[in-house]
């Protein structure tokens, strides 16, 4: 069993790693940094995909006296959406009767739009720019979807009217100090023209204002999985089922709450 024990300690070293990744790169994404953005996507939707699919090869394994899947049925069964994966991962959680410490579910909208933007990004958003090359009409850019769905219901729901009035004021000083000597020339997350000192002070002051909830969001999706895998875990020792590492280890750092996961700018596993 060493090489089983082995592979599932490394798969969950290498999905923890990039979970911390991408937590700590959509903080520093902006308009300035669109590649940010697309470090940040792959990261997390490599990292969600994988302990989704650690869960459920779990859980599979549990159901089939410790005998881990085929690769046939990972392909057929599980596959790389996201939405599918956490829908499973959800009902094997009802399943067994999971009782978790945080979040018991991802239902809420904001958590269904990041995992699907995600998913879309897996599967072929994340090649938008080429698709527009050539003409296809299949992509959404994942930049746009995440500034219209998830920047502005973020900045709607946690940043208060006078917080967003400060914002506008320094916004309206910056560009009359400095607008008679500076050019702007850059594309917003949406698409549109940022042609002055306004402008760009304005989306900057907004993605300052709600960056760390934008990490808070994506750091709940993570932890629900963790979560998932902890009970799993606890499930497999506590019946003496098969060997497994110790998950709990490795993704210590998940197992923290909101008020302090809103101060934190980075995470690593270690």
């Amino acid at each position: 069993m060493d090489k089983y024990y082995n592979a599932l300690i490394n798969e969950a070293l290498f999905t923890g790693e990039m979970l911390c990744a991408g937590y700590t790169q959509i903080r520093k994404a902006n308009y300035a940094k669109r590649g940010t953005y697309f470090q940040a996507f792959t990261s997390l939707s490599t990292g969600i995909e994988r302990i989704g699919k650690l869960c459920l090869i779990l859980s599979y394994a549990i159901e089939n006296n410790g005998n881990y899947p085929t690769n046939k049925y990972i392909k057929d069964s599980i596959g790389h959406d996201l939405v599918t994966i956490y829908n499973d991962v959800k009902k094997q959680n009802t399943k067994y009767g999971f009782q978790f410490q945080f979040l018991d579910n991802l239902d809420e909208k904001i958590h269904q739009d990041i995992i699907e933007l995600l998913s879309r990004f897996g599967k072929g958003d994340r090649y938008s720019n080429i698709d527009l090359l050539v003409g296809s009409n299949n992509y959404d850019d994942p930049i746009t979807v995440w500034y219209n769905k998830i920047d502005m219901d973020l900045y709607k729901r946690y940043i208060s009217q006078k917080r967003k009035d400060t914002i506008e004021l320094n916004a309206r000083i910056i560009n009359k100090i400095t607008s008679q000597y500076t050019m702007v020339s850059h594309t917003a997350e949406d698409g549109t023209e940022i042609n002055s000192m306004f402008d760009a002070s304005l989306r900057t002051g907004i993605n300052d204002a709600i960056a760390p909830y934008r990490q808070l969001i994506v750091f709940q999706i993570a932890r629900y999985f963790v979560e998932s895998l902890h009970e799993l875990q606890y499930k497999i020792m506590k019946n003496n089922l098969f060997e497994i590492p110790s998950f709990s280890d490795v993704f210590r750092v998940f197992i923290n709450d909101d008020s302090y996961m809103i101060k934190r700018k980075t995470l690593k596993i270690i």
